[in-house]
């Protein structure tokens, strides 16, 4: 993607005039929910969790019990998805057989990568994995956990948190970055430390996938995101003086390339409509993120278009307002490429809306009661009771860390497909795993 374009979506939030009212295209197309069927559903999603959370207290050493309590989780996940989000068959369909087979591929190979690895840091790299797979049917290419996909989504872990770290110094993170990025130019350093032997297999994983004389967008991608990585760095220490224009580009950027790296992974290399709808959609995720980690931001000093207007006491209405709105123009992208059902593409838009809204929740200080009430009847929560399970709510951990843990019990069958991954780890081969597993929602 051009630097121009990269440009004309920061301005797109930064220099558009704000908007008054608390209507927009977003709000106007999303479901309204009354307080009576926001309780409804409330009570759905608490019945899912119990009912879980009841199923995993007794261990079960049968195997036969442990693929029986599995399926139950499962099709507990079914009820919910119908009960409290409202899907149908078809979308119920697609995040259990297609999307919930990554979630717990994804953490049996983490786990036996590096069995220190916590259930946080499992779920953070799903995440990606999840939005690099929902990339492949719109890019034609089937929902599969990939060598590469699997690599650069448990990069996170390692890389990511050390340099949002606060405890950690800014010149031990330099250090590991400087070395980061020549291990990803194609340099064989020997790695110094356990975080960089990780880093190092990783990278390994992507390159047994694709070469890099034959994919070279696949590792400009990569030093791109890098890059950013790095330049946030200086933004988390700029203390407020970075401009709002600048702090954007920066969020932009290292959200746009994450997803832009997802694509390349999922096909080697991408046209322009393809490069531009997966950049919209990362920096769509990343500023989701910085207005749901406005206090936290905050406290800490990052600078983001979020942080930087709460701290002088502006509303952030008019700039969710505009963020609302960039996700319908990043959902008419995905409209227009040629693969993907209109189902999929639905979830998505629903997805990218509820991140919206549930970060308006945890965020409720920094908005007018006006706009609040609208928000709230577009939830099929109340903001209240989001904020009640935000712990366990699925956008960061939640729901996940009991789910994953009941599924990552194996049966004599997942047992045996381990033992043939493990040779993977140590001379990489490409692997396609499905079993059960979790959604990204």
């Amino acid at each position: 993607m051009r630097a121009a374009d990269r440009e004309r979506n920061s301005q797109d939030l930064s220099a558009a005039p704000p908007i008054p009212s608390p209507f927009c295209a977003s709000f106007s197309e999303a479901p309204q929910y009354s307080a009576d069927e926001q309780f409804r559903r409330e009570r759905a999603y608490d019945e899912a969790l119990e009912a879980v959370e009841n199923d995993i207290r007794v261990p079960l050493p049968n195997e036969e019990e442990r693929r029986q309590r599995q399926d139950r989780i499962v099709q507990s996940f079914s009820l919910f998805s119908a009960r409290a989000l409202g899907l149908d068959g078809e979308a119920i369909g697609v995040l259990t057989n297609e999307f919930m087979p990554v979630g717990t591929s994804l953490a049996r190979r983490a786990r036996q990568f590096d069995p220190s690895l916590p259930m946080s840091d499992i779920v953070q790299a799903a995440r990606n994995a999840w939005t690099a797979c929902g990339l492949q049917p719109l890019l034609g290419a089937p929902v599969t956990l990939t060598s590469s996909i699997f690599g650069y989504s448990l990069l996170y872990p390692y890389s990511d948190n050390l340099l949002d770290d606060e405890a950690v110094f800014t010149a031990a993170k330099l250090k590991f970055s400087r070395r980061f990025r020549k291990r990803l130019l194609g340099e064989r350093l020997p790695p110094e430390d356990d975080r960089e032997q990780a880093v190092w297999a990783l990278v390994a994983l992507i390159e047994t996938q694709y070469s890099r004389k034959d994919f070279p967008q696949v590792f400009e991608c990569l030093l791109a995101i890098h890059s950013a990585q790095e330049n946030s760095i200086h933004q988390l220490h700029a203390n407020g003086s970075a401009p709002s224009l600048e702090s954007l580009r920066l969020s932009c950027a290292k959200g746009g390339t994450s997803v832009l790296a997802d694509g390349c992974l999922v096909r080697g290399s991408l046209n322009e409509a393809e490069s531009r709808f997966a950049f919209e959609w990362g920096v769509l995720l990343q500023l989701g993120d910085d207005l749901q980690d406005v206090k936290d931001d905050l406290r800490r000093g990052s600078v983001t278009l979020f942080s930087r207007a709460a701290a002088t006491g502006q509303p952030l209405d008019a700039l969710t307002i505009q963020l609302l709105n960039f996700s319908e123009r990043v959902g008419n992208r995905a409209n227009k490429l040629p693969y993907g059902t209109l189902t999929l593409k639905n979830l998505l838009k629903m997805s990218w809306r509820s991140l919206i809204i549930r970060a308006v929740a945890d965020s409720h200080q920094f908005f007018s009661a006006r706009f609040l009430n609208h928000a709230e009847k577009c939830s099929p929560f109340r903001f209240e009771f989001l904020r009640q399970r935000s712990d366990r709510l699925a956008s960061r951990e939640g729901l996940y860390t009991a789910l994953f843990e009941a599924l990552l019990e194996p049966t004599e069958e997942q047992i045996s497909r381990q033992a043939d991954a493990s040779a993977s780890y140590r001379s990489p081969q490409e692997q396609r795993l499905r079993s059960p597993a979790i959604s990204f929602l």
